[in-house]
C-alpha cells in the first residue's frame, strides 16, 4: 500500500512539474467567488458542528477517556 501511495505521489509531482503556461485571465470577480466559497464552507462546517456539538463531545470523550473510568461511571449510573 505504501509503495502505491509513493508511486502516485511521484506521478502527480512529475506531471505537475512539467505544465505549460495557460495564458488564462482571472478577473477580480473570480477571486471574490472563490473567497465566498471558502467562507461559506467554513460557516457551514461551524454550523454543523454547532448543531451536533453534544454528539461530537460524546464521540471524542469516548475516544480519549480512560476505559476504567467509563466502566466505573457506568456502574455508578446503573445503581442510581
Amino acid at each position: 500500500m505504501k509503495k502505491i501511495l509513493i508511486s502516485i505521489y511521484l506521478m502527480v509531482t512529475f506531471f505537475l512539474s512539467f505544465t505549460g503556461s495557460a495564458y488564462a485571465y482571472l478577473d477580480p470577480g473570480t477571486g471574490s467567488i472563490i473567497l465566498q466559497g471558502i467562507i461559506g464552507t467554513v460557516a457551514a462546517a461551524s454550523a454543523a458542528i454547532g448543531l451536533y456539538w453534544d454528539q461530537v463531545k460524546v464521540f471524542f470523550r469516548a475516544i480519549f477517556s480512560d476505559p476504567d473510568q467509563n466502566i466505573s461511571s457506568e456502574q455508578e449510573s446503573s445503581t442510581e
